[in-house]
């Protein structure tokens, strides 16, 4: 695991102008969360469930900002029907998921979503872009924040569990 990689992705964030950060919170993104908070140029906002983020990004690409969730896998199925707004209305969602249920994973729990969610983003009309190694998160991530705004369309980056480490709540 890169300790690295959020410094990274909160960098090429800087680059894409992002203001607006709605986030639900996650240990994968702490990291980054901390970094948004800390920084004059953003507002983050802590969201109660994952579609309002899709809603609060939107009136802020109204309002002439560019913004970006992050959320982890398990929260993905929670935007699907809110994602027709980006679909519909080519307004620019820009989304940074920390995977679940997959490499190493010991909550049962969190393996269905983890397998279906690229799945569920792309039936839903979302792009969807991968990093699995901490070499690939700078440039999958601006590739990617590049895309949703350039064309105005719904594009997510899967940041692997390999990646953001497995969790143990035993130890």
């Amino acid at each position: 695991m890169s300790a690295n990689w959020p410094e990274q992705i909160f960098q090429e964030l800087q680059e894409l102008n992002i203001k607006q950060v709605a986030y639900v919170p996650d240990a994968g993104h702490s990291a980054l969360i901390v970094q948004c908070q800390a920084s004059p140029d953003m507002r983050a906002v802590s969201l109660t469930t994952e579609e309002e983020g899709i809603a609060m990004l939107a009136g802020g690409w109204l309002a002439g900002e560019c913004g970006v969730m992050l959320m982890q896998s398990s929260g993905v199925g929670n935007c699907i029907n809110m994602l027709s707004l980006n679909h519909e209305c080519r307004i620019p969602m820009f989304a940074l998921v920390t995977m679940r249920g997959e490499w190493g994973e010991f909550n049962p729990w969190q393996v269905p979503m983890g397998k279906s969610t690229q799945e569920a983003l792309e039936s839903a009309g979302v792009y969807v872009y991968r990093a699995d190694s901490a070499e690939e998160v700078a440039p999958t991530v601006r590739a990617a924040g590049q895309m949703a705004f350039n064309t105005r369309r719904a594009v997510a980056v899967l940041i692997g569990q390999r990646l953001i480490g497995t969790k143990n709540f035993n130890k």
